[in-house]
């Protein structure tokens, strides 16, 4: 059981990474987080396409990982 949930979390955790590297960027680091990142945060754009399925991908996968880093300390 212990092998099973760990080999899952490796899955789960690539998954997650690949995910949020494939996502576009929204600012410009730093700078874009102090001059024009809030307009985004209230949405005057929303998501839309492959950028929305990311983004919920994204969701699933890092509930997934912290309910397997609970299950893999519970074991």
């Amino acid at each position: 059981m212990h092998t099973v949930v760990l080999v899952s979390l490796v899955i789960v955790s690539i998954a997650l990474i690949v995910v949020v590297l494939l996502q576009s960027s929204k600012s410009a680091g730093l700078s874009g987080a102090i001059s024009g990142g809030a307009e985004q945060l209230f949405g005057k754009q929303k998501a839309r396409g492959m950028d929305l399925i990311l983004h919920r991908v994204t969701i699933v996968l890092a509930i997934l990982f912290f309910i397997l880093a609970l299950a893999i300390t519970k074991i």
